[in-house]
């Protein structure tokens, strides 16, 4: 079976170097030469708080996603930084960046989002190189290489093998987009949710924007990832997670579709954005 080549870039917060090589041990001792992963330079630059500056890297993205001899983009890890390039980047993604898939979670839904309106390539939720530092974090890079190289379905998210169309967000960053002019049209899609170290009624007050929006208030359906390390409140704030998110769908007339096997862990399943147009084995 062929490799793929895949390139890595840092949109959002830099990756330390001994992490990368832990990635690439893990893809060579697998895949031999079948994986060959190119870590930009960009991503152990450091500026702030991000990888580097806006410009260089927004340039970093750019040069990945235009590049022919690339299968694919791999973000390396969230943080925060990816809304500051959509602006950057738009309009600039030639024929090559609409022939990869792009993988990536957390504050990287912006830029998948913004893929994903455009149709610029294969947006994928997903595992990223920086969660190798998780407990367990291994699988999590297991899993990732695996839909990389094989495209191998038992990857996925079995909600996402149905068919039908869904997109995987962090709810504060999908809330976060959908006030932007870069967010997808998302009427007809099953929304996948998840978020870490929010309180309830931070989760309450973003589910009430995701539902009231023109871009989501015509879903398929709701269904919510893990919801972790969630600080205590004081009140309590009286309902769950789960209370709150089919409170919100019952009040906006979207299904409620039950849990999905996403969240800021090792067990991070993927998600493929729209309808698995991608084919797996």
């Amino acid at each position: 079976m062929p490799g793929s080549r895949i390139a890595v870039v840092a949109p959002a917060c830099r990756i330390a170097p001994e992490t990368a090589e832990a990635v690439a041990a893990i893809a060579r001792s697998i895949y031999g030469p079948r994986a060959r992963i190119d870590f930009h330079p960009q991503c152990f630059l450091s500026d702030g708080h991000f990888a580097g500056p806006d410009e260089a890297r927004s340039a970093a993205f750019l040069e990945a996603a235009n590049e022919p001899g690339f299968d694919a983009v791999w973000f390396a890890r969230g943080g925060y930084g990816a809304c500051r390039l959509l602006a950057s980047i738009e309009g600039r993604l030639g024929p090559a960046a609409r022939r990869k898939t792009y993988l990536g979670y957390s504050d990287l839904g912006a830029l998948l989002g913004l893929l994903y309106r455009d149709g610029v390539g294969s947006p994928v939720h997903g595992p990223m190189p920086n969660d190798i530092k998780r407990p367990g974090g291994e699988a999590a890079v297991h899993r990732a290489l695996a839909f990389l190289i094989d495209r191998d379905s038992a990857m996925i998210e079995p909600a996402a093998r149905s068919g039908r169309k869904v997109v995987a967000f962090n709810i504060m960053i999908l809330v976060h987009l959908l006030a932007t002019p870069f967010a997808p049209d998302l009427s007809g899609h099953v929304l996948m949710l998840e978020e870490v170290s929010e309180h309830h009624y931070r989760i309450d007050r973003a589910l009430c924007a995701i539902v009231s929006n023109p871009k989501t208030r015509h879903a398929a359906g709701l269904m919510l990832g893990r919801i972790a390390d969630i600080p205590e409140n004081d009140p309590a704030f009286g309902a769950t997670e789960e209370e709150i998110a089919r409170s919100w769908c019952d009040r906006a007339g979207i299904p409620w579709l039950g849990r999905a096997d996403i969240g800021h862990d090792a067990a991070n399943k993927i998600v493929p954005f729209g309808a698995a147009a991608i084919p797996f084995v």
